[in-house]
Parts: C-alpha cells; structure tokens; sequence
C-alpha cells in the first residue's frame, strides 16, 4: 500500500532537518549544518551567514567566516546550479563528482565566440595549476590562464556587467565543480580565488545516488522534476537517476498531497504535529529555494510578493508555520541593523513576539542591535 505524507507533515519533517523547527544541539559545527542544508547559497555572504546562523543557538558570521578562511572546513565554489555556494570540505568529493555528472544545458553563447570541449578542458586544468598553493585575482588569475593556454581563451567575447569579459571566464563554474577553483578572503575590494584541497572525487553514479538520496531525505518527498530544478539539471536525465534508484529499491513512491513523489525507501516516519514557530530566512536560503511544491509554501499573496517571477531566494522572506507570510529587508549602520519586515497576514501576539525574538537572532549572527519595524518593504528583488 502506498505511504500518504501531507504537506504539514513534510514540512515539519523538513523543518526539524533543517534545524529550523529547533536550532542544531549545542556544539554542533558549522560544516554539519551546512551539510544538512545541502550547502548554504553564498552569492551574498551576509545572506550565508544568517541561513547558517538561526539554524543555531549560538553561532555568529564570525564562526562561519573562521570555517572558511581559518579552519577551512567550508569551501567557498560553484555549487548546485552553477551558483556560489558555502559547502563542507570533507563532502567535496561528493558534490563535485555529482555536479560534474549533470549534463550541460543549451550554450548561451554565439558559435564563434564559445570554447571547444578540449578547450575547456585546457583552461579547467590551467586554473587547477596557477591556484595551487596561492590566491590570485580574477585579472591575477586570467594571465596565468593565458599564458598556460594560449590568447584565444583570454578574448573579450563574454558579456559581463559594463563591458566584455575574457573567454576563459565561461568555465569558471566547471572549475568550481571540478574542486579545482574556490574563494579566497578578499584582498581589499577584490575576490580572490584559491584551489581548495586536492581530493579524489566519488565515482560520478555513486555520487549522483548519494546526492538524491540526500536531497530526498532533506527536502522529500520530491519527484524527479523537483530535483531538476534544485539542480539546474535536464528532467529527462533526473527521471532517469530516479527510476534507476528505483529499480535498485533505494528510493520507493510515495503519494504527497495527492501527486505521486518519492523518499529514501524505509524513510517514512514523519512528526506527529505540525510546524509551528517564526523564522527569518535570507536572500537565496536553501529551504526556500529546495521545498517543494512552490505553490504550496508560497501560498496566496506570497507567490506573487515573495517570488520573483516565480524564483525563489530574490527576497528574504517571513516563513510563519512552516510556510511564507511575507517578506524582510535588512539595512546595517555601524553596530546596529534595522530589520523591517512586511508580514501577508496579521500576526497573534504570541507570533509578534518570535519575531522580535527571531529578530534579535538575525542581529546576533551579525554581530549586531537590531531594530524591528514591521511595515512595508520597498527594496526590489536581488538580482
């Protein structure tokens, strides 16, 4: 008989394993709340901080900030859907191993101006070399490229914010999932690139199991289309990582509000009660961005305020109850950072004290006094 899971139930299932129903047990480390997130979306670090951070009871940026440049526990690369992510060291092997396994997409880029396999091999492996050992500037970085490769990959073909970036800069995200690119600390204003540890990578179906079985047990029940999209990854090519799970009796159907979806086979227990409590989620949080289905955590108003033409993560949002009910924006001066929040539905008292509570997290995770102000939000989307 086919197991039913609601989505009350889901969600507080994924809420508990994502230490947002309660924050990680005392002396959990930053990487194993990283790894329960499937990597932290860091494309604004601050934004990482704070995803990290109310999953905790007690860690601030800078115990985020000692794992990456100190400890080097995290890394700081490409991660899922090419985009900058915090992901735990020791799961390198992992992730890098899976992502490279996914199929590229259409290339966006004109004929004449795109790199031939063999040439992204070379830059993939130049990059490799001139990191080794050293953190180098994107300029720093690219004439070592150049000079291992040849001038082609340092052409000005690629649109970039305010003019043309060079050709080698396409693979930058290859790089990244090939374990060969990472972020090193800014020097001053400028980013700076490192390799992270050398490691042998897990054989890529290995690693491509693992992954779905990690993303069920975080995020499931979930179809294989769900996962495409947490992944940026071809459907066709998701359904058939799926149903080869399958067949293997790895993962079983189950039937989630209504639809047919899957979990990591025997993983069927689920809380007896559902989610309750406040939280504020940043820019590009990894719960909002995996739980699926969208429709159902963004419900009513909050799809069309809390989505960018249906893209989550360009607004840091309100999460009330396990689901959307609004949206926040954050504006740091000196020591103190105003948090004005614009909740979709009116709030019990009981809900506007977590959130002065929730509130006053945000502000310790940066290191901060924060000032509530409940009212309308007037910033846009992140792009």
């Amino acid at each position: 008989m086919t197991v039913a899971i609601t989505w009350q139930e889901a969600s507080a299932r994924r809420l508990e394993r994502q230490f947002l129903a309660n924050p990680a047990p005392e002396g959990t480390g930053v990487p194993r709340v990283v790894s329960a997130m499937l990597g932290a979306h860091a494309q604004v670090l601050s934004a990482a901080e704070v995803s990290i951070g109310v999953r905790t009871a007690d860690h601030t940026r800078a115990a985020v900030r000692s794992a990456l440049w100190e400890e080097r526990s995290l890394i700081k690369t490409h991660g899922p859907r090419g985009t900058v992510h915090l992901l735990p060291a020791d799961e390198l092997p992992l992730f890098c191993a899976a992502l490279s396994a996914v199929p590229d997409g259409p290339n966006p880029f004109p004929p004449a101006t795109r790199l031939t396999e063999e040439q992204a091999d070379q830059v993939v492996a130049a990059i490799g070399e001139a990191l080794d050992g050293r953190f180098l500037t994107a300029d720093e970085l690219g004439d070592e490229v150049i000079g291992r490769t040849g001038p082609w990959a340092g052409d000005l073909v690629m649109p970039a914010f305010q003019g043309m970036w060079p050709r080698w800069r396409m693979v930058m995200h290859r790089a990244g999932q090939s374990g060969v690119l990472g972020f090193g600390p800014n020097r001053g204003r400028k980013v700076t690139y490192t390799r992270p540890p050398h490691f042998t990578p897990l054989a890529p179906d290995t690693a491509t199991a693992t992954l779905i079985r990690r993303y069920l047990a975080a995020y499931g029940p979930a179809t294989p289309q769900q996962f495409a999209k947490w992944l940026a990854a071809p459907s066709a090519w998701a359904g058939e990582r799926f149903a080869a799970l399958a067949g293997a009796g790895e993962i079983e159907e189950v039937t989630f509000e209504g639809a047919p979806a899957w979990l990591v086979t025997g993983d069927t227990d689920f809380p007896d009660s559902p989610a309750h409590g406040v939280r504020l989620l940043p820019y590009f949080d990894a719960y909002a961005i995996a739980a699926q289905p969208r429709e159902v955590l963004f419900p009513g108003r909050a799809y069309q305020r809390a989505l960018a033409g249906g893209q989550a993560g360009n607004f840091p949002v309100l999460l009330l109850d396990g689901v959307v009910a609004g949206v926040w924006h954050q504006r740091r001066q000196g020591r103190r950072t105003t948090l004005t929040v614009e909740p979709l539905r009116k709030l019990t008292a009981r809900q506007e004290r977590a959130l002065g509570e929730e509130a006053e997290r945000v502000g310790e995770v940066l290191e901060a006094r924060a000032e509530l102000v409940i009212g309308e939000v007037t910033t846009g989307p992140h792009a």
